[in-house]
């Protein structure tokens, strides 16, 4: 199927699923590497308060704050932390 067709399937609400080969599908941007990273115990507790808080895990607050920083690093603004973010 060509994709301008695909498209206007998608736009009128029919049901692509069984147009697509999920097996292969791929996020774009989205693959994982695995990194290692030693924290002070200090801050891996700080870290464990606060995803308890939020009721996440301490992964996904460390990858929320590096996201945050990257992307205000990225446009060149200055990085202000918002919990409603979380």
């Amino acid at each position: 199927m060509k994709a301008k067709k695909f498209e206007q399937q998608f736009d009128d609400g029919v049901d692509i699923i069984a147009s697509l080969d999920l097996p292969k599908a791929k996020r774009v941007l989205q693959v994982q590497k695995r990194v290692n990273v030693d924290f002070p115990t200090w801050m891996i507790d700080s870290l464990d308060r606060e995803a308890s808080k939020l009721g996440v895990t301490r992964q996904s607050v460390i990858k929320v704050w590096l996201a945050e920083r990257l992307e205000a690093t990225a446009s060149n603004m200055p990085f202000r932390q918002t919990r409603a973010d979380y």
